[in-house]
């Protein structure tokens, strides 16, 4: 997360012993951390929501996609259907031109 080498880290632990004390450090270090480990869980959350939501349009997406593509065979089953029957030379009647 941030890139601290040992004698930054401490320099920062000295300086907070001498502006807090050897009495008020160790409940400022645990208060630090705890809301260090809250900043993270909650960042986590937010990374593996925004992880579902695309996941969840990706398959929206591939599901449009798969429906398109069964529409468009439809589509061009039924066009090589007419084709074959003007081609057979017997255009597209009503069941009922037929008999007459």
């Amino acid at each position: 997360m941030f890139d601290l080498s040992f004698g930054e880290l401490a320099m920062i632990a000295v300086v907070a012993l001498l502006v807090l004390g050897p009495e008020r450090l160790p409940g400022a270090a645990r208060t630090v951390g705890a809301l260090l480990r809250r900043l993270r869980n909650s960042w986590q959350g937010v990374r593996s929501e925004i992880e579902r939501e695309l996941a969840a349009e990706d398959i929206k997406r591939s599901i449009r996609d798969t429906t398109r593509g069964v529409d468009l065979r439809e589509e061009i089953r039924s066009t090589a259907e007419q084709v074959r029957s003007a081609a057979s030379g017997e255009p597209g009647k009503a069941p009922s031109d037929e008999h007459h």
